[in-house]
């Protein structure tokens, strides 16, 4: 039995469920089985990306665990080399010809890429497939405000999702606030901080011990708390069983406001500043 896990409701009337499955960097006949693990245990938002190099795997999984292609929601990305008006409507046909799907659940632009300024165009052509329903929710990944206003500003329309990195050691308030007043969805990649995770933080092993359960489902509970889509990744299916099972306890404000003091100005797992960083 796959728990029921409830959902955030979208700015333009669609729904995803509160948690999410990164397949990033899962690919071969290992990431293909780490998927349906993942279904399985109850996942029905896979989360991949033309750079992630696997959107054939991503299809390939759910095909094979038998599911209802209605029933699971795909999110893939535009690389920054596909920014121009033309390329990101072809980076998008091309993406849902490897993945063998006739259309997607969200697509968000990867990174800005604000020195080469095409974003824009690639936001436009998300718009317009939307319109022709080869997509049904669009986004952003590592937008700032800046970012955010000026396709708002352009198109007059607001992206349903910015997925951003967002973990208890760069907690993103400035960010999460812009989203909560724009009616963005905050989605967080890294959710538990990679390699450098918080499990042995005092506020974390406190909030752990006292709910009976790992260090991982306090993180991705408080994520979900603070309002978020974390998309946790594992190839473990107890670990995968585990992140997606925090939807039967409940984190205090002292919890929350503890586990949110360990935030960090320089907090970032790599130098992801979107004002500067760029991915082609």
């Amino acid at each position: 039995m796959t728990p029921d896990v409830p959902r955030y409701r979208l700015n333009d009337g669609n729904s995803l469920p509160k948690i999410g499955f990164g397949t990033y960097p899962l690919k071969g006949k290992d990431g293909v089985a780490a998927m349906i693990s993942a279904l399985e245990v109850g996942y029905r938002l896979l989360d991949t990306a033309v750079n992630y190099g696997n959107e054939e795997e991503v299809g390939r999984a759910i095909r094979s665990a038998g599911i209802s292609r209605e029933d699971v929601q795909v999110t893939t990305k535009i690389p920054g080399r596909h920014h121009a008006a033309a390329l990101a409507t072809k980076s998008v046909e091309d993406s849902l010809r490897r993945l063998r799907m006739d259309y997607l659940d969200l697509c968000l632009i990867h990174w800005p890429n604000p020195s080469v300024g095409r974003y824009g165009e690639a936001w436009r052509a998300l718009v317009n497939l939307r319109e022709r329903g080869l997509v049904r929710s669009i986004g952003v990944s590592n937008f700032t405000e800046k970012h955010l206003r000026d396709i708002i500003d352009d198109t007059g329309v607001t992206p349903a999702v910015n997925q951003i990195e967002m973990h208890p050691y760069f907690v993103q308030n400035e960010m999460r606030a812009v989203h909560h007043d724009l009616g963005i969805l905050t989605e967080s990649w890294s959710p538990l901080s990679k390699r450098s995770a918080p499990f042995d933080q005092p506020p974390v092993v406190r909030a752990a011990e006292a709910h009976g359960v790992v260090p991982a489902q306090v993180i991705l509970r408080w994520q979900v708390q603070l309002g978020a889509l974390p998309l946790p990744k594992s190839a473990t299916p107890e670990r995968q069983r585990l992140n997606l099972d925090v939807f039967g306890f409940e984190l205090d404000e002292q919890d929350m406001d503890a586990i949110t003091g360990l935030s960090r100005p320089d907090g970032r797992l790599f130098g992801g500043d979107p004002d500067s960083h760029e991915e082609m």
